[in-house]
């Protein structure tokens, strides 16, 4: 199977700054737009998607149905397994709010209580990833940063930006392997915000 990964458009909370987490925050207008910017980029290339699959959170919903539209059949199917890690405690705060509780938490990765680990991740999706496998060869997954991020280091992938409307191409067999980085974004703020 191929799979191509792609983060959301810009949400409301990463105009904000603010660790998102599992939290449902909807796109903005640039985030829309980003949609169909990759969409038509897609569509151009000649993509073509058995399956595009989605986080069943609002701003990967919405960036997977602007995309299926142009590029698909209009059909996106929601999986809970591909939703954003839990943050725990930081989940809705900035940068600098979790800098000032915890200083140097973020670079140092002392995650919060609640925060999911890569394993955690990992092992909801690639579950999903191989029930989709039966039945897809090409799948295009619209989801999150730090999910992206938890399969590239399961991939031993190199580390990478993943702003907005960027992500990795991957090959899956009996594992994940990964391919390499997409970008449809115009975005250099990079969103590094979970």
């Amino acid at each position: 199977m191929e799979i191509l990964a792609l983060r959301h458009g810009q949400s409301e909370w990463n105009a904000e700054g603010r660790w998102q987490g599992q939290a449902d925050s909807p796109l903005t207008a640039l985030g829309e737009q980003q949609a169909l910017v990759a969409a038509t980029q897609l569509l151009k290339s000649g993509e073509i998607f058995d399956t595009i699959a989605s986080s069943d959170l609002q701003r990967a919903q919405r960036t997977a149905e602007i995309i299926a539209e142009i590029v698909g059949d209009g059909v996106v199917e929601l999986r809970a397994e591909f939703r954003e890690r839990a943050a725990g405690g930081w989940q809705g705060l900035t940068r600098s709010e979790i800098e000032t509780l915890s200083p140097g938490a973020i670079e140092q990765q002392r995650w919060p209580e609640g925060y999911e680990s890569d394993q955690s991740v990992i092992g909801r999706v690639i579950p999903a990833i191989r029930e989709l496998a039966k039945t897809s060869d090409r799948l295009l997954i619209v989801a999150h940063s730090g999910l992206i991020r938890a399969l590239d280091r399961a991939s031993n992938a190199p580390p990478a930006s993943i702003p907005n409307l960027s992500g990795r191409r991957y090959h899956f067999n009996k594992q994940l392997l990964p391919g390499e980085i997409v970008s449809f974004s115009t975005d250099s703020t990079g969103h590094g915000i979970e």
